[in-house]
């Protein structure tokens, strides 16, 4: 029994209490600390759930300021990993947390027991550990939700959940959907934006970094936060 069950008097009188049982008893792993993955890992503890392994080998840099919900200026430097721990110990103090300080590869592939969680979530920036993860995720039928392209977007009201075979727009689904294609991967769930990115008025040294704002990456990751926890309880 969690010692601060008070703390989700407000979402018990909405799911119930044998719903928020299985959301504490819940197991849930996110690849990616970034913008989307920051605000998604918040609302799954915010919303009940009980244990989470996070993924993410970055450090909080001073850019991600502008829209990580780790990232401040007394976290600058510090390993994703340990700054997300530390808020969402903050938050719920009797979370289960797991950090894997790594990016997903084929490398790193064996690091996770897939089958302990009952819900993976991609919030990963680099499309082939997305292919990797959602070809794992098919192949096995373990349960994923996929995160596509928030960069150079500013209304997060474009944001819908759908299958990558019904997405449009988005340059990244694009790219995924031809490559689950090649390999046999015939469905995914995807949140993605219908709307069309905008050019950057510059770019960075790394011409292929996106710009990003406050309001769309994080909606993202509600989003997939809702999903999630719509699919453990039954309403």
């Amino acid at each position: 029994m969690w010692g601060n069950m008070e703390i989700f008097n407000r979402l018990e009188m909405v799911v119930g209490s044998d719903n928020l049982e299985k959301l504490k008893n819940s197991n849930i792993l996110v690849f990616g600390l970034g913008g989307v993955g920051g605000s998604l890992c918040e609302a799954l503890v915010r919303g009940g759930i009980g244990n989470i392994s996070i993924v993410d080998r970055d450090i909080v840099d001073i850019t991600n300021i502008n829209r990580q919900v780790i990232a401040t200026h007394s976290t600058v430097g510090l390993n994703k990993v340990d700054a997300m721990e530390q808020r969402l110990k903050d938050i719920n103090r009797d979370v289960s947390i797991k950090k894997f300080k790594l990016n997903l590869s084929k490398d790193t592939i064996e690091e996770f027991y897939f089958e302990e969680y009952d819900y993976i979530a991609d919030a990963i920036d680099t499309v082939t550990s997305k292919i990797l993860l959602a070809e794992i995720a098919y192949r096995n039928k373990y349960s994923l939700i996929s995160a596509m392209g928030t960069g150079n977007k500013l209304d997060p009201t474009k944001l819908e959940v759908s299958d990558i075979n019904k997405t449009k727009v988005c340059p990244i689904a694009r790219v995924m959907r031809r490559e689950l294609k090649k390999r046999g991967v015939r469905r995914l769930k995807v949140v993605y934006s219908t709307e069309v990115p905008k050019k950057p008025v510059f770019n960075l040294e790394n011409k292929s970094t996106p710009g990003s704002v406050s309001f769309v990456p994080p909606v993202c990751g509600m989003i997939m936060a809702s999903e999630i926890i719509n699919s453990i309880i039954e309403m």
